[in-house]
């Protein structure tokens, strides 16, 4: 597999990167936005916070347990800086009134609530900064970190639909513990964001692997799947939420004893989805 970085964040980090497979790319994109961990040196966050604490809204470990993708013909573009300092699965409109100078109104119920584009709150509800941001930082943010990752997605998403005449975007997340006794959520924006077939074929394949699954309840689709939901154009996306108590440990943040199962049955479910109709 090839990998390269993604255009870099402040201090030259990575924003993203790219993990290529070794023949052929399939009609599948793999995205993980959210999966990042590295908070840029000009973040300037609230130093009362912890590292954890920043990165409490993350998607922790996604990008690893997707890492069969590449293998069986998907492209994975994985984010690498903290959702905490540019959320790249909000639209760049998406701006906090509470948290930047110059702003007048939220972008939408999600920013109102301190989940924009660039987050007020981290994952725990604490505040993540002791100051406001200026209109300059917020757009620093966004050119350095978020337009670059959307021009690497959409790359992706051309080069697969001029190969194969589709091009399907799975946009992975986790969410948090169980949600009413559900480990998945498929979200296709109410079945406008792909194909029918897509998503049941989904459904089957992770109820097979034994988990419980629920359709756009909580979890409908972000900014991604509805950017890139237009069947009709030959692009589809679905975004899969899977709940972190299959696999995380919350005391450190790394894998617990349900990793391997959990792994397992991604894997499973990766190999399975590019066979058959959907």
């Amino acid at each position: 597999m090839s990998q390269g970085d993604g255009a870099a964040a402040a201090s030259d980090q990575p924003v993203f990167t790219v993990t290529r497979p070794d023949g052929a790319p399939g009609p599948f994109v793999f995205a993980s936005p959210h999966s990042g961990v590295v908070i840029p040196d000009d973040m300037g966050a609230d130093p009362a916070l912890t590292s954890v604490e920043i990165n409490s809204a993350g998607d922790a470990l996604m990008d690893r347990l997707i890492a069969a993708g590449p293998t069986h013909g998907a492209p994975v573009i994985a984010a690498r800086i903290a959702r905490a300092y540019v959320d790249l699965n909000r639209a760049p409109e998406d701006l906090d009134p509470l948290l930047i100078d110059g702003v007048d109104a939220a972008g939408g119920p999600k920013t109102a609530a301190g989940y924009g584009v660039i987050p007020r709150l981290a994952g725990t509800g604490a505040p993540l900064y002791a100051r406001r941001l200026t209109a300059a930082e917020a757009d620093g943010r966004l050119v350095r970190a978020h337009a670059p990752y959307h021009a690497a997605l959409a790359d992706l998403m051309r080069a697969a639909k001029a190969a194969h005449g589709r091009a399907v975007l799975v946009d992975w997340h986790s969410m948090p513990g169980k949600t009413g006794g559900i480990e998945v959520v498929l979200g296709d924006r109410h079945g406008t964001s792909c194909r029918a077939l897509l998503t049941r074929r989904l459904k089957t394949l992770f109820e097979k692997q034994g988990f419980s699954v629920a359709l756009n309840h909580p979890y409908a689709g972000g900014w991604s799947t509805q950017a890139w939901g237009r069947p009709d154009e030959g692009y589809e996306a679905i975004q899969i939420e899977i709940s972190r108590a299959l696999y995380l440990d919350p005391r450190t943040g790394g894998p617990s004893a349900g990793w391997g199962r959990c792994a397992a049955a991604l894997n499973q479910v990766i190999a399975a989805l590019p066979v058959g109709p959907g």
